[in-house]
């Protein structure tokens, strides 16, 4: 069987396509590194803007950003909520990219860690957001969803974006059973922005 070479996947050794883009995310001008094996490589998708778009620090210091990609709603959101970000990927060439991405723009209170969902993930934080990766399959969604609990603080929030055609009454249900309440923050184009907090 071929070799599929996802995004969600760990892959070392496909060819490169390096571009950069220049964006302005919540007013910030950035600039982000790509490259061929990592999602949304032409373009900041539409589903991470909603989420930049409707995303409530609170009270938070840190956050996790899960699956994050090369980086885009991690750096965005610590540069704009001052917050201390930690960015986790199972996916190399996004962690170089994230890496790289994070000196690019300055952004002193972000790191960078190789992780399977939470696997190497040992502290606790006051919010988790994640756009999910829908490719990666229902199975790995939901163990974002159910393994956020575990490593949020009291009154932490967990923050999703998913396409209601990709899962998002499904993910609503889940989120619902693990914290005991998820609201449905906005709609946008078929994108919902999710929300959950942990009460007890």
């Amino acid at each position: 069987m071929a070799k599929t070479n996802m995004y969600y996947e760990d892959n070392r050794d496909l060819a490169h396509d390096i571009q950069t883009l220049n964006v302005q995310l919540l007013d910030i001008p950035l600039r982000f590194s790509t490259d061929a094996g990592v999602f949304s490589k032409n373009a900041i998708d539409y589903g991470s803007r909603v989420l930049l778009e409707n995303y409530e620090p609170k009270m938070a210091k840190t956050l996790l950003d899960v699956g994050c990609g090369y980086g885009v709603l991690g750096i965005t959101l610590a540069k704009k909520y001052d917050l201390n970000v930690t960015m986790i990927d199972v996916n190399s060439r996004a962690l170089d990219l994230a890496t790289k991405n994070v000196f690019d723009n300055s952004v002193k209170n972000a790191k960078v860690e190789q992780s399977d969902i939470y696997e190497a993930v040992s502290e606790k934080f006051d919010s988790i957001i994640s756009n999910p990766p829908i490719r990666a399959g229902k199975e790995v969604v939901h163990s974002i969803l159910e393994g956020a609990y575990e490593h949020l603080n009291l009154a932490g929030t967990l923050t999703i974006v998913i396409q209601k055609k990709q899962g998002a009454p499904s993910a609503q249900k889940k989120m619902q059973e693990v914290f005991g309440n998820c609201e449905i923050m906005t709609k946008d184009k078929g994108y919902y922005i999710l929300q959950s907090i942990k009460e007890k």
